[in-house]
């Protein structure tokens, strides 16, 4: 791996800048937490402009209109992007981190020539479920059923914490297709269009006052067969491609941010044992921003992330949390003002080591998938 910037990649750099400094001023104003229709607007706006200029999807291939870009450039652009304070991808993020991605690596070749390109444009807005009040951590465990019924399946059942169901177009769906299997087997991953009838979706207000998390209740909801991506029952093993990039390269942006407001908070902090505990976080997020590189690469050369998307996502959410916590520290009384970037951040980052799997989850995970070692025993009484 060779992630040294090149004078190509400076030159990147440059010209994106230049972009950035025309483009930003023409924004409108960024809407109100609570003005969905509007938050959606604003971020589909967003995509698209950074399609017309070439930057959506800058590591997606040519054909479905990203850049194909070397990973170097990716991480310019990110770096660009959070440096200008660019809009986040925002509404956005499912299909174009990893809704989309999955799409690519598993899909048929009329799902990627249906489904991406309008993902890339900002035309159509993606929401993820997977999640259930019985099936969290545990996703295996889901029970939302799938009855072949000719054509169609026949989905019955509930997901919770559906990012942006309520304006979302699409949805990714994972269900039981075979309630005989094992667990683990017996899952298929559909498409779920989201006006279909049976389709009821109830937002969740969260402590910062904002609703991006749903409920959805599916009632006899017709599926095409063909919206199904890869084998019926295979649904699983899709399911961890999703993973990897919802774990690995779909942080990159988040860790950037994190790298700039460690910066921010170095201006604040004057107590020496305060900036002594900053300087150990930041050494974490250089750490985690090496293996970014080393996943980005990969990803780059084999299509997914691979294996450190795991370690990213739970050494990123941990550093993430002690950034969270000495700032409420450095602020000390102005902790208090729920406005402050740095307060909204922290009630923000919260769910991190509980979102995308906890990170109890994630230890069991590498230390059985990667370090090789025996499978956690059921706990048991005598």
């Amino acid at each position: 791996m060779d992630l040294r910037y090149s004078e190509s990649d400076e030159a990147f750099r440059a010209e994106l800048r230049a972009w950035l400094e025309r483009a930003l001023p023409e924004l409108p104003s960024r809407p109100s937490w609570d003005d969905w229709a509007g938050r959606r607007r604003f971020d589909t706006d967003w995509q698209r402009r950074l399609f017309d200029a070439g930057y959506a999807g800058i590591n997606w291939p040519q054909a479905y209109g990203g850049r194909d870009a070397s990973p170097s450039e990716q991480l310019v652009f990110l770096e660009e992007t959070t440096r200008a304070r660019a809009p986040y991808v925002g509404a956005n993020f499912v299909g174009s981190l990893h809704a989309g991605p999955t799409i690519m690596t598993e899909g048929s070749e009329e799902q990627k020539a249906r489904f991406l390109p309008p993902i890339l444009r900002g035309d159509e807005v993606w929401c993820q479920g997977f999640s259930e009040p019985g099936a969290g951590s545990d996703l295996a465990a889901l029970r939302t059923s799938a009855v072949r019924d000719g054509d169609d399946y026949v989905v019955n059942g509930q997901k919770i914490w559906c990012s942006f169901a309520h304006i979302a177009d699409y949805g990714e769906l994972l269900v039981r297709t075979d309630p005989d299997a094992p667990k683990h087997r017996g899952i298929s991953w559909l498409i779920l269009p989201m006006d279909t009838p049976g389709i009821d979706v109830r937002p969740i207000d969260t402590v910062l006052g904002s609703s991006e998390f749903c409920e959805v209740f599916l009632d006899d909801v017709r599926v095409p067969v063909a919206n199904r991506v890869g084998a019926e029952n295979d649904g699983w093993r899709i399911t961890q491609v999703t993973f990897a990039f919802e774990r690995g390269t779909a942080f990159v942006s988040e860790l950037v941010e994190a790298r700039r407001m460690a910066e921010d908070l170095a201006a604040l902090a004057r107590d020496p044992a305060h900036r002594h505990e900053l300087g150990h976080v930041v050494a974490e997020l250089d750490a985690v921003w090496a293996l970014t590189k080393r996943n980005v690469s990969r990803a780059a050369r084999d299509g997914s992330p691979g294996d450190g998307a795991l370690m990213v996502k739970l050494a990123y959410s941990e550093s993430r949390q002690k950034l969270g916590d000495l700032s409420v520290r450095v602020l000390d009384r102005s902790a208090l003002d729920i406005d402050d970037e740095f307060v909204v951040e922290r009630l923000r980052t919260m769910a991190l080591t509980i979102a995308a799997g906890t990170s109890q989850i994630q230890r069991n995970i590498i230390s059985e998938r990667l370090l090789g070692l025996p499978r956690e025993q059921p706990w048991t009484s005598n």
